[in-house]
């Protein structure tokens, strides 16, 4: 193991900057709160429990995602790798478990103190990594200090919120998120952290990968228990195929056009880094579309078939329209794509309304694909 040394910034050209296997190990650990907030939204859907669902996923989505972005754009800036840099990664890898056993009390009694204790942990553990910064990189000290102070008068705000009367206690989310929106822009005012576009670009699309992956995990494991208790139906097969190929084309949709090369500057760069909370929020919620569209077609959920479908229609058409946003028209590829994509979107929210919504949305994104592909074959064929 690496010797404690001083924190210094890494090279933003660096050649071959890839995602470390600690990196990967913090991803696999934020999936696992994801996927506690996907099965409480699953249930809270199929149970007619449309307000509570959603804004308990958004809410407890909004504290996962922003403590990994965080994580995140500062690895990329700073990662020393020795042995307190791994150590105090690990605390906050420790906050989200802690953070994830207080999704389902958070979903159901409203009691978020496991959930804020978790929280806490890793943004405290994210305010020392800064103070470390700020000691060894004298050039960024000030944006490190502005981050630690930042950091650490949101974690009261969000200690306040504990005490917060119920009827108050979104509100007060509202205003401890904004408060912690604001800290890496009035933090990166005072100077820009050494953050690599092209590492930055990687770690996002791991996360997607990631969260994909468990996409399918979830709705593998929730076919093969409807299977278990209604037999292999044709329903149920249709729907698992729709469903995978919703998902692959997702895949291919996102890491289509180029990305690194958009990260030219943080008045670019934060904006497609807070966007990217509605693509993964997205992607988290598809899965648990998926599960109460299993739920409808073996008879478990207490809503309508409209309900269902749209269960999987707004995950999928948000994380289209996101990418259109975020990846595509930063990109001017022209209006037939421009086209393309907010057409699919447009359908996929109107599937609902047909006899096979999952179906539909599946030859949609796959027309998608190809649509998408073709005019990727027609630029690079231009003189």
């Amino acid at each position: 193991m690496n010797g404690l040394r001083p924190m210094r910034p890494r090279d933003t050209a660096e050649s071959h900057r890839v995602a470390t296997p600690l990196e990967l190990f913090f991803d696999l650990c934020f999936v696992v709160a994801v996927s506690f907030a996907g099965s409480q939204l699953h249930h809270a859907l199929s149970e007619g429990h449309l307000a509570q669902g959603l804004s308990g996923y958004l809410t407890c989505f909004f504290a996962i995602w922003w403590a990994w972005m965080n994580y995140t754009w500062f690895a990329s800036a700073y990662d020393v790798d020795d042995w307190w840099y791994r150590i105090t990664t690990l605390v906050q890898m420790s906050g989200v478990l802690v953070l994830a056993a207080g999704v389902p009390r958070a979903f159901q009694d409203g009691d978020i103190s496991l959930f804020v204790l978790g929280y806490v942990i890793m943004r405290l553990a994210m305010a020392s990594q800064w103070l470390r910064a700020a000691a060894g990189h004298p050039e960024g000290r000030r944006t490190a200090l502005r981050y630690a102070a930042g950091i650490c008068a949101a974690q009261v705000a969000w200690v306040v919120l504990l005490f917060v009367p119920q009827e108050w206690r979104l509100a007060g989310f509202v205003v401890c998120a904004l408060a912690e929106l604001a800290v890496p822009v009035w933090a990166e005012a005072a100077g820009r952290t050494p953050w690599h576009p092209h590492h930055i670009a990687e770690r996002y699309g791991l996360f997607t990968l990631i969260m994909m992956g468990e996409n399918v995990l979830a709705a593998t494991v929730a076919v093969q228990e409807a299977g278990r208790e209604h037999g292999i139906q044709a329903g149920l097969i249709v729907l698992a195929v729709s469903a995978l190929v919703i998902v692959f084309a997702l895949w291919w949709i996102y890491f289509a056009p180029p990305t690194a090369d958009l990260l030219t500057s943080n008045r670019r760069a934060i904006p497609w880094g807070y966007g990217h909370y509605l693509i993964f929020a997205g992607i988290g919620a598809l899965s648990s579309g998926v599960e109460v569209s299993l739920d409808h077609l073996t008879g478990k959920a207490h809503i309508p078939a409209v309900a269902a479908g749209y269960a999987v229609a707004v995950p999928v058409a948000l994380f289209l329209f996101m990418v259109w946003l975020l990846h595509l028209r930063p990109h001017r590829y022209g209006g037939a794509d421009t086209a393309a994509f907010l057409a699919a979107t447009a359908l996929v929210l109107l599937a609902p309304l047909t006899p096979q919504p999952v179906p539909v949305m599946a030859v949609v994104c796959a027309a998608l694909v190809i649509l998408t592909e073709a005019g990727r074959w027609r630029r690079r064929s231009r003189p």
